[in-house]
């Protein structure tokens, strides 16, 4: 909605430069919504134009609303110091209610991404151990803000970047084979680093029973075939619990086919032939610190091996050879000192580092009417996001992990999550969902018409339906702002306004009137406000039950 008062002001300030009251200067125009007792929709842009104009923001801001003239504008004001406040006719917001009811769930579609291609890389977590609360977060956060940019016109892939080579691959080979002559009554000294959640036990006594000569290997080999076999299956397990969690991928990269294509060779001969490597101690090194680095990084040790950030060099200029107009990645926050040497690399490469944005994921802290959550729940130190679905349902544990900005500590409360309050905010905006899907069934039981499409919308007089209708306006707003800054939490909050706006409208008035035309305009506006309660859910990943 606010593209169209963009396009009322932009052609006053057209006519007006045209007359020569204005300079010919482009600007940003910006449209916010103001106190309401101010208008609808305001504006700075006299503020922009006031220096080239040789004139104060007010006398600008007079001229460009002389020429301010729609059918759908009710008044044009001027506020010191310059401000440009405008009213809309009661025409124009009966408009978005049939807009809404004619365009359903692409209401709120819009065109920012012009089908450009964006990769979301998020969750990849180690297949050496079951996903916790963490990456469950990352993983609402990752996939919310894939629908909403394919909502604002993205072409969006989904991948996951899995750690499937290396030490820690290992060290889950060495721990399977530990428990495994645990488990035949053989004392053997656990790794140091090991794994020690109860699954790896688990894991043990399925190998066991898979590959029952496994001890009588030669260690090496043992420990080979225990990780390869081991990693498969706490990738089965991840998918399946991301699948319960609502979110698949696109597309799975391995980090092994960096090793076996000879990709990490290729990154770093790039790397070497632009200046950027150089050797000491027998080790080879990436001169990050030229790039914006706090200091240079190892990429090939001194025994030959390739690091794990050789590895991130060679998949993230596989990543630019791709071809995406952005990349975003989704990380845990104590990767944040890992975002410089990452863009530095890909700057030496010779590719636009801005092409890579990282979105960083704080820690959950889970709670039990305010208690933090005892440790014999944990498998060793985390908390298994398998159990929180199975706690509180993949509903409440998506609404409740993008209730806030990703890069905030989030508080997870349980038992709030379990409740069917309004202090459970995803309970709270389901229902108003579930509830307008009651009018509609209730008037079917009583032989009660209802035709949203026909309705006077001109009788929505009381002021709580005006209140709803501006909110429904500003949804596709919320979704291109969303998509703007990468923040899906701002759909969560919009959702809980809109929910508060209509439970309090629907505890005051009547739906089902004896008044006919009273009875369709105001199921109209409750059919408008279901269209978008369940779109707004879709983005979030959650669904939108007809009953509860």
């Amino acid at each position: 909605m606010k593209s169209a008062v963009v396009s009322l002001v932009e052609k006053a300030l057209k006519a007006a430069q045209a007359e020569g009251s204005l300079p010919e200067v482009k600007v940003q125009i910006n449209i916010e919504y103001p106190d309401k007792k101010y208008g609808d929709y305001a504006t700075n842009v006299a503020f922009l134009l006031a220096k080239q104009a040789r004139k104060n923001p007010r006398e600008v801001a007079e001229i460009i609303a002389h020429h301010i003239k729609d059918p759908f504008v009710a008044s044009v004001d001027v506020a010191e110091p310059g401000f440009i406040n405008l009213r809309m006719k009661e025409s124009w917001w009966n408009s978005i209610i049939e807009q809404i009811l004619r365009d359903k769930e692409h209401f709120g579609d819009c065109n920012l991404g012009n089908g450009k291609k964006v990769q979301v890389e998020f969750v990849s977590a180690n297949p050496t151990g079951p996903l916790h609360i963490g990456h469950g977060r990352g993983a609402a956060v990752g996939d919310s803000l894939c629908r909403i940019l394919q909502k604002a016109g993205f072409a969006v892939e989904r991948e996951y970047y899995i750690n499937d080579a290396g030490r820690q691959i290992r060290m889950l080979g060495e721990s399977i084979w530990a428990r495994c002559k645990e488990l035949k009554g053989e004392e053997v000294k656990f790794p140091e680093d090991g794994y020690r959640g109860n699954y790896v036990i688990e894991l043990a006594k399925e190998a066991l029973q898979k590959f029952p000569d496994i001890l009588n290997m030669p260690k090496e080999k043992a420990v080979e075939r225990l990780a390869e076999w081991g990693k498969d299956k706490l990738l089965e397990k991840i998918i399946n619990d991301l699948k319960s969690f609502n979110v698949e991928f696109d597309s799975f990269f391995s980090e092994k086919s960096l090793h076996q294509e000879g990709k990490i060779e290729e990154a770093l001969k790039v790397l070497k032939e632009k200046g950027y490597i150089y050797e000491k101690d027998g080790a080879l090194w990436f001169k990050s610190t030229e790039l914006g680095d706090e200091k240079d990084r190892v990429v090939v040790r001194t025994n030959g091996e390739p690091t794990y950030f050789a590895a991130d060099i060679a998949y993230h200029r596989d990543k630019m050879k791709r071809g995406y107009y952005l990349c975003i990645n989704v990380w845990g926050a104590d990767h944040h000192g890992y975002i410089p040497r990452v863009k530095a690399a890909i700057k030496a490469m010779g590719y636009d580092p801005e092409k890579l944005k990282v979105l960083l994921i704080q820690m959950v802290s889970l709670l039990r009417d305010g208690k933090p959550v005892s440790m014999s729940k944990r498998e060793g130190e985390i908390i298994p996001l398998r159990w929180l679905i199975d706690e509180v349902g993949k509903d409440a544990a998506r609404f409740i992990f993008l209730t806030r900005k990703c890069d905030s500590h989030l508080d997870f409360d349980i038992e709030v999550a379990k409740r069917q309050t309004e202090e459970n905010p995803v309970f709270y905006v389901q229902y108003a969902h579930a509830r307008i899907c009651s009018i509609k069934r209730i008037a079917e039981e009583r032989n009660i018409s209802l035709n949203p499409h026909q309705s006077d919308l001109s009788l929505l007089k009381e002021e709580e339906e005006k209140e709803i209708i501006r909110k429904l306006s500003q949804f596709p707003d919320i979704v291109e702002a969303s998509a703007r800054n990468l923040e899906p939490h701002r759909i969560t909050y919009y959702l809980t306004d809109l929910a508060s706006l209509f439970h309090s409208y629907y505890n005051r008035f009547r739906v089902l009137v004896e008044d006919k035309a009273l009875r369709n305009a105001r199921f109209a506006l409750c059919e408008a406000t279901r269209i978008v309660i369940k779109e707004g859910l879709r983005l979030l990943g959650v669904s939108a039950p007809e009953e509860m």
